[in-house]
């Protein structure tokens, strides 16, 4: 019973509105999930692009090194 009023009573704010996620229709509710996903994959990604960076930045270094010394 707790566990049902807890999920009765949690919300969700978009655009600056709070809605409760029960009285979100399914639909709605399915787009929130995509939303959450679509926002987890973009954190990921630029997670992988910063590693992809610094990787370059360490590749530029080592060829400045080499060109330096020829």
């Amino acid at each position: 019973m707790a566990e049902e009023q807890a999920q009765q009573s949690r919300t969700v704010t978009i655009d600056g509105s709070e809605y409760k996620l029960a009285d979100l229709s399914d639909n709605a509710r399915q787009q929130l999930v995509n939303l959450r996903a679509a926002d987890a994959e973009i954190q990921r990604l630029e997670r992988q692009l910063a590693m992809a960076r610094t990787a370059r930045q360490a590749y530029a270094r080592v060829l400045q090194g080499e060109l330096s010394s020829e």
